[in-house]
């Protein structure tokens, strides 16, 4: 995964200190209204786990921003974000190189705009459509996301207390 220059810079004053950054999981939609709808997961080229497309916010950048620009980058496709589908933290993480990390994840509801997509910057090995009635295999937390962004409600999603808030 591409470390963002800031994060770099961040890391020469603090070392592997656990660093608490603004993360977004952009969860594109094909074909919303359709029976089947589509969303575009992408095999992440660290550990091989299928997620939606996922990054970092860079300073003063607006998270939806943010997320149009992952998926430009990521996956070669245009979106437009549609919601902000759910507010969640992650578990503290740690490299291989012993940098900790941990976000607060906003995840997003995008609709395709254009573009077929593909593995565009070497962070993921495919990138593809899938039926929402035939997604492969997603960690609990990914699972969680794409599902509150496949949603009908108005308001965001949230954890308070443990539970999921809807």
């Amino acid at each position: 995964m591409s470390t963002p220059e800031f994060v770099l810079a961040l890391r020469e004053k603090i070392g592997h200190d656990p660093l608490w950054l603004t993360g977004v999981t952009a969860v594109v939609m094909r074909d919303a209204a359709a029976a089947d709808p589509e969303v575009l997961l992408v095999r992440r080229a660290d550990n091989g786990a299928w997620t939606p497309v996922t990054g970092i916010v860079d300073p003063g950048e607006h998270p939806a921003d943010a997320a149009v620009r992952e998926v430009a980058e990521e996956a070669g496709v245009e979106a437009a974000p549609v919601r902000l589908a759910l507010v969640d933290v992650t578990e503290p993480a740690a490299y291989p190189n012993g940098d900790r990390v941990q976000f607060v994840d906003l995840a997003f509801r995008l609709e395709w705009r254009a573009g077929e997509p593909h593995p565009a910057d070497g962070e993921n090995t495919e990138a593809r459509w899938c039926a929402v009635s035939r997604l492969p295999p997603l960690a609990d937390d990914m699972r969680v996301r794409v599902e509150a962004a496949l949603g009908d409600e108005e308001r965001t999603a949230f954890f308070a207390g443990g539970e999921l808030v809807r």
